[in-house]
């Protein structure tokens, strides 16, 4: 006889042969006979119900492509015997589809104890690995799961990431006019910027949602360009330096894994040589260097440690790390920077936008990242974690489909 899973998943396969309807194919997409793991039947469920689409966008996923070809040919034949016969044997379900028999309301009959399926590891199946991507991880497990693994929702982006986006490209095209920015003219620097940056929106007008949108974004890098010529001229004038490149390939190997990025801009300094690393941040940053070295102690972060053995690993000495913010357009730009020293120093308490970073807390920091892309591809993880802090899920394209998802304090009760 069959079970009561079984009964229910066959009733919503009839359904969907008499009328082809989404939420049919969800009941039994989340049922274990779809054949479709429980944790990405749930992501698409929940991408169904926000977007709709559901079976192109199956036919997209290589793993789930069985099923959506399935459904489809469920369409062709028809409500009835046939169909009920093709179903039981298409997804490999009891043959006796006798009602069971009814029981006395007096009696209590318990269920068969569900057989759990068998956990099968999973590994990442990119050969590549990049910062952005190992952060991901350690910031929550399952976001990593469902972005790298899963791509089950596309990101179309937002208000500030065009802004990141746009603001990127303006600056890439000034230092590639004005390597030497010490040796132009302030006015006309300026006034380039005031170009490229009004250039650069207008490449990227249609993807914000409102021309008023739009607008405001593009006055407010124009202030912020403004602070930022401003402090390249008092870099400048304080030491001068070559900007040696911008969005610049970082290829490395590590011990067989393989990492890719791209450097905002490389500085190299006129009178050592040696380079400095800068990575244009247009989001929130830490708030002070000893902030933002703790970061990389507790391994919550690995974009310039990333980037300090790429370079390093082509030649170059590299004596200090750099966050530039770029987000405040009524703030100076003070960049938080790192120093990079070979000997052992502890973290003070202090405030201030520089401070140090001991060699031997980078290497540390590399060998974490090879730990984590070992965990990745080793093929024994049968379940990803959910991170603990509810800050993480406040703009996680996944958390409409992560049921284990933290709650804040004043909301649990809501859940």
């Amino acid at each position: 006889m069959q079970s009561a899973e079984q009964r229910a998943f066959l009733a919503a396969a009839l359904a969907w042969t008499r009328r082809p309807e989404e939420r049919h194919a969800v009941r039994m997409l989340q049922s274990p006979f779809s054949g479709v793991p429980q944790d990405l039947g749930a992501a698409y469920a929940a991408l169904s119900a926000s977007k709709g689409g559901l079976l192109d966008r199956l036919a997209q996923e290589r793993s789930l492509a069985p099923f959506a070809v399935a459904l489809r040919e469920l369409e062709k034949i028809g409500d009835g015997e046939t169909a009920r016969q093709e179903i039981v044997r298409r997804f490999q379900l009891e043959a006796d589809v006798r009602p069971p028999v009814p029981v006395e309301r007096s009696e209590l009959t318990l269920c068969e104890p569900a057989v759990p399926e068998p956990r099968l590891g999973m590994r990442a199946t990119r050969p590549r690995f990049s910062a952005s991507q190992l952060n991901a991880y350690v910031e929550c497990p399952r976001k990593w799961f469902y972005r790298y693994m899963c791509g089950a929702v596309e990101d179309k982006g937002s208000s500030a990431s065009f802004y990141g986006t746009a603001f990127h490209a303006a600056l890439e095209a000034l230092h590639g006019e004005f390597p030497r920015p010490g040796d132009a003219d302030p006015a006309e620097l300026s006034l380039k910027l005031e170009g490229l940056v009004n250039s650069a929106f207008d490449r990227h007008r249609n993807n914000f949602e409102t021309p008023v949108e739009y607008e405001l974004q593009r006055r407010r890098a124009q202030r912020t360009a403004k602070k930022y010529v401003e402090w390249l001229l008092a870099e400048a004038k304080r030491a001068s330096f070559t900007v040696v490149g911008c969005e610049l390939s970082a290829e490395l190997e590590m011990e067989g894994y393989e990492f890719i990025g791209y450097i905002d801009r490389l500085d190299r300094d006129d009178k050592t040589g040696a380079v400095a690393v800068i990575d244009y941040k247009t989001g929130t940053i830490a708030t002070s260097a000893a902030e933002y070295r703790e970061k990389i102690r507790q391994f919550k972060d690995f974009q310039l440690p990333f980037y300090y053995w790429a370079r390093t690993a082509e030649g170059d000495k590299v004596w200090k790390l750099a966050l530039l913010p770029l987000k405040d357009a009524l703030l100076d730009v003070q960049p938080i920077v790192l120093e990079v020293v070979p000997v052992p120093s502890e973290i003070g308490r202090s405030h201030s936008a520089t401070g140090v970073i001991p060699l031997g807390e980078l290497e540390r920091a590399r060998g974490r990242m090879i730990e984590i892309c070992a965990e990745l591809t080793a093929g024994t993880t049968t379940a990803f974690a959910v991170t603990s802090d509810p800050s993480a899920c406040m703009y996680c394209a996944y958390a409409v489909a992560c049921a284990d998802r933290p709650y804040p304090p004043d909301q649990r009760f809501g859940r």
